[in-house]
């Protein structure tokens, strides 16, 4: 089994058959019907859309639909090819690691540089495993959001749902034939890192590698690094639908949904 916990290389043999694994991720559901309305309450404007780990491109096609400019980076060359041939030149793509994000400048990125939406979506902030990475993301944010009224999405997974993917004896089947993931974490605590391996039939088992962070080390990473946090939100899912909620629980929702400012 390959334990390097690179999420990079775990993702390049993900790659090809990622989409198929997450067809039930309805990202019009959750971008589009539950996220935009919820950022727009908080003051967003259309614009420019940066999405950082963008994977294949499942956030893309809520935004180009509502008439969004979008910029794509992810680590994974694997996953990064995926969202090229499905978007072709609808969007901008580019390799970067979420801890050492670029300065706006140059081709793809809007004029005068800056964004007015950035994403990090679908665990992104959890494959950040040492200290000190979400410091660096969201610095870089920082650096790309435009002035004054630019907004940052992300995620991060509550306790519960790395209890319930993650604990060492949880054993899933996954929509592809002879896929499976199985959770390797014994005793499941607060803030840990987690491992869970995913194989596949003629594939070697790869390793992820994610880390629970509390909202208390989001909300301290983020003032670190000249971010506000305006709103933390519990989700879930109640009869297939996104539920937002102003009180997040960590013992019965599925994420913590963050919704952060430039500072000042």
């Amino acid at each position: 089994m390959a334990s390097d916990g690179s999420a990079q290389n775990a993702y390049d043999q993900y790659a090809s058959v990622y989409d198929a694994c997450n067809a039930e991720n309805d990202y019009e559901m959750w971008l589009g019907e539950a996220l935009l309305p919820e950022l727009e309450a908080h003051g967003l404007h259309k614009g420019w859309a940066f999405d950082v780990g963008c994977g294949t491109g499942r956030a893309f096609e809520p935004l180009l639909a509502r008439g969004w400019e979008v910029v794509g980076c992810d680590v994974s060359a694997g996953m990064l090819a995926e969202a090229q041939r499905k978007f072709g030149s609808q969007v901008s793509l580019f390799s970067a690691d979420a801890r050492s994000l670029p300065s706006p400048e140059g081709a793809g990125f809007p004029p005068g540089g800056g964004f007015d939406l950035i994403l990090l979506l679908n665990d992104v902030v959890n494959y950040m495993t040492e200290d000190g990475d979400l410091e660096r993301v969201f610095a870089g944010i920082r650096s790309n959001l435009r002035p004054p009224h630019g907004l940052v999405v992300f995620d991060a997974n509550t306790l519960s749902l790395f209890q319930d993917e993650f604990s060492k004896g949880v054993v899933a089947e996954m929509p592809i034939s002879s896929w499976e993931w199985r959770g390797l974490t014994e005793d499941p605590s607060a803030g840990q890192v987690f491992e869970a391996s995913i194989s596949g039939h003629g594939v070697e088992p790869r390793v992820h590698r994610q880390r629970h962070w509390t909202a208390e080390q989001v909300r301290t990473a983020l003032a670190a690094s000249g971010l506000v946090c305006l709103t933390g939100l519990g989700q879930r899912e109640e009869g297939g639908r996104v539920v937002l909620s102003d009180s997040p629980d960590e013992a019965g929702d599925a994420k913590v949904i963050y919704i952060a400012a430039p500072a000042g």
